[in-house]
């Protein structure tokens, strides 16, 4: 990792800069931008525009992170795009510049939207906003600015303010941008200021206006404004995320039809995603405090008449102890694993910090053995949750 705009802007410029031909949405913020920006991209298809959508991590195929009308772009399409990226690369490294991957990623979708003719682009930050590669675009139809909280200190700093400067850095001269009435009062204070700073437009989602109608571990249904929509996501934070989509979707002029089709057809991998019903098996890859209180608060409300078998593997630099204190406690068993990343925290260490928390608990290093053991504990009226860490996910039900 190496931030700055002076090699994505150096790649594009060799790849003819497509991005200046493109017209994009930017979604910046702690949490809740990889969900924001797939129902964007849903309601953007279903308004008839070809949409491209560029998010990172993936979770069972990197092609995920490139797609087209919600499809991921094909392995051989991905081959002949990055095969341009690389040989642009190879001529900017002749010249002492050594772009990185994720920049290489990047300009690999700008070039890929282009070539595709895409009407629109839905454009997920990588981490922070100001010097973060996607922030190379010129100004969006809509920069969309999620739950912003404390994560990646060492890099984007030690305070909400810091790092909201940082998500703020995508607001561009006369942009329109869009947050919610649940934003972090201080991290609110810095976007308004920011907006002011660059004469542009302000709305704010009013959370308090949505009215719950009915809500289950499958979903929320919400009237908001006029509209009625069934969130086919789990949890109080999507209807939150859900108002700040709808109040952006609205600003880029699509009409209440369009909103409803393309929330309502959302699917997000990995972010309490159920793939099963009977017995519930819940898949979660947030690892950050808040993350940690948005699931604990679903397990509580929606789960607490199940008996409950948690799967856990996290990275070493995160806060293990406390997602651990949030969430297993109510669940009866736990088994601990370690993904295969550089960064993972050792299973044995998991458990060591967990058994305190969970009086039945066993470690396995392999993630699809522990899978498998944590499975068979499972029974039909039971419920497992995998969760901790998008690397584990990936380990078990991503491609060989």
């Amino acid at each position: 990792m190496n931030l700055g705009l002076q090699r994505i802007s150096a790649l594009l410029n060799e790849l003819g800069n497509p991005q200046e031909k493109l017209e994009f949405v930017h979604v910046a913020g702690t949490n809740g931008k990889g969900t924001t920006s797939t129902m964007l991209s849903s309601i953007l298809c279903a308004a008839g525009k070809k949409t491209g959508l560029f998010t990172s991590p993936y979770v069972f195929d990197f092609c995920e992170r490139i797609q087209i009308n919600n499809k991921n772009i094909p392995h051989d399409d991905l081959s002949l795009v990055v095969e341009k990226v690389k040989n642009a690369c190879d001529r900017l490294s002749a010249k002492g510049t050594e772009p990185t991957e994720f920049e290489a990623i990047t300009a690999a979708a700008m070039l890929y939207f282009y070539e595709q003719k895409c009407d629109a682009v839905v454009l997920e930050v990588g981490l922070g906003g100001r010097y973060d590669s996607t922030n190379i675009i010129p100004c969006p139809k809509a920069a969309v600015i999620t739950s912003i909280s404390l994560d990646h200190t060492k890099i984007l700093g030690d305070t909400v303010e810091k790092i909201a400067a940082e998500k703020c850095g995508i607001i561009k001269n006369g942009g329109t941008v869009i947050t919610t009435s649940e934003q972090n009062e201080k991290a609110l204070s810095v976007i308004k200021d920011t907006v002011k700073e660059k004469n542009g437009r302000l709305l704010i989602g009013d959370v308090s206006a949505a009215e719950i109608l009915s809500e289950d571990i499958f979903g929320t249904e919400i009237s908001y404004n006029g509209l009625t929509v069934k969130i086919p996501l789990v949890g109080r934070h999507q209807v939150e995320n859900t108002v700040g989509v709808i109040t952006a979707a609205r600003a880029l002029g699509i009409s209440d039809e369009f909103i409803k089709k393309g929330i309502e057809s959302t699917v997000i991998h990995a972010r309490m995603e159920i793939i099963s019903r009977s017995p519930v098996i819940m898949l979660d890859g947030g690892h950050n405090p808040e993350c940690a209180a948005a699931l604990e608060n679903v397990l509580v409300r929606f789960a607490g008449d199940k008996s409950i078998t948690v799967l856990i593997g996290m990275m070493a630099d995160k806060d293990t102890k406390d997602y651990l204190a949030a969430i297993l406690p109510h669940c009866k068993t736990a088994v601990f694993t370690k993904p295969s990343n550089p960064r993972a925290e050792d299973e044995t260490e998991l458990l060591r910090e967990g058994e305190c928390f969970c009086r039945d608990v066993v470690s396995v290093k392999d993630p699809k053995d522990a899978y498998k053991k944590a499975r068979s504990l499972v029974k039909n009226g039971d419920m497992l949750l995998v969760c901790g860490s998008f690397y584990l996910l990936s380990d078990i039900f991503g491609e060989p």
